[in-house]
């Protein structure tokens, strides 16, 4: 069955690369290590949430957040309710400097660039703030340190490719909106390459992004978590990644899904 679905999931990633007139450097995924979802964090009963939650809905039901979701993506990926009235009923708030806490390791939900922030997530995050009258401000944090940064007031609401945790959720530590888009962390080739499992990996050079939750995702599978002293950890995240696996430097990438739909369209 999981063989199945990474299967269906490199199909359909070709199909956006083919409907969004990709480069032609597609990418298809060997096997799905760890299977998560992103959502926004508040810190529980802030009624920040309620405004930002009503701006997301009526940008989706404008069209707004398809049109984003098939920049970054490809494709309609993201899902959040639809109502054009929301704000009518919300009102308003106060103008205010709106902290957002990303996982800058998240491309292409949030990411650095030249030293700025960019991304799906900060691009909606934008125009959310934009309804609002707020002043966005970027913050990056750790992904597990989410109860941490709201809590002490670091960040308003953690957003940025960010999968929370069940637990906390289940303690009732913070506020979830979503999930708003799936995301899988993989093992990913080239199209055109010959590998199509995590067999075919043996001898094979294979590069992933030197974080926690990279290393975790690999652990996950015993095989190939014996092999991590010969796999390479790249300080330079997903992009460096990418970069390697089209220069030929590495024949396989642990990476996300998201990611995936990225190179596949761009």
């Amino acid at each position: 069955m999981k063989r199945a679905l990474c299967m269906i999931l490199a199909l359909c990633l070709c199909l956006g690369c083919a409907a969004c007139g990709g480069s032609g450097y597609g990418v298809k995924v060997v096997q799905t290590l760890v299977e998560q979802d992103y959502s926004l964090a508040f810190r529980t009963q802030d009624p920040l949430s309620m405004y930002v939650a009503a701006a997301l809905q009526v940008l989706s039901s404008e069209g707004r957040v398809d049109e984003l979701s098939v920049k970054w993506f490809g494709e309609r990926l993201v899902s959040f309710d639809r109502d054009p009235d929301a704000l009518g009923r919300t009102g308003l708030p106060e103008p205010r400097d709106f902290i957002i806490g990303v996982d800058p390791n998240s491309f292409p939900l949030a990411y650095l660039s030249n030293g700025e922030y960019w991304g799906f997530d900060v691009e909606l995050a934008t125009l959310v703030c934009e309804r609002l009258g707020w002043k966005l401000k970027i913050q990056p944090i750790e992904k597990e340190n989410v109860y941490i940064e709201l809590s002490s007031g670091n960040i308003d609401c953690a957003w940025g490719g960010i999968a929370l945790s069940v637990d906390e959720l289940e303690e009732g530590l913070y506020a979830e909106y979503g999930p708003y888009i799936h995301n899988d962390i993989v093992v990913a080739t080239r199209s055109g390459s010959l590998i199509w499992n995590k067999l075919m990996l043996i001898g094979k050079i294979m590069v992933m992004p030197s974080t926690t939750e990279a290393r975790e995702a690999l652990e996950s599978d015993e095989k190939l978590s014996k092999r991590l002293d010969q796999i390479t950890r790249l300080a330079g995240g997903t992009t460096e990644c990418f970069e390697y696996l089209y220069s030929g430097r590495c024949d396989a990438v642990l990476t996300d899904s998201t990611a995936l739909y990225y190179y596949n369209c761009h």
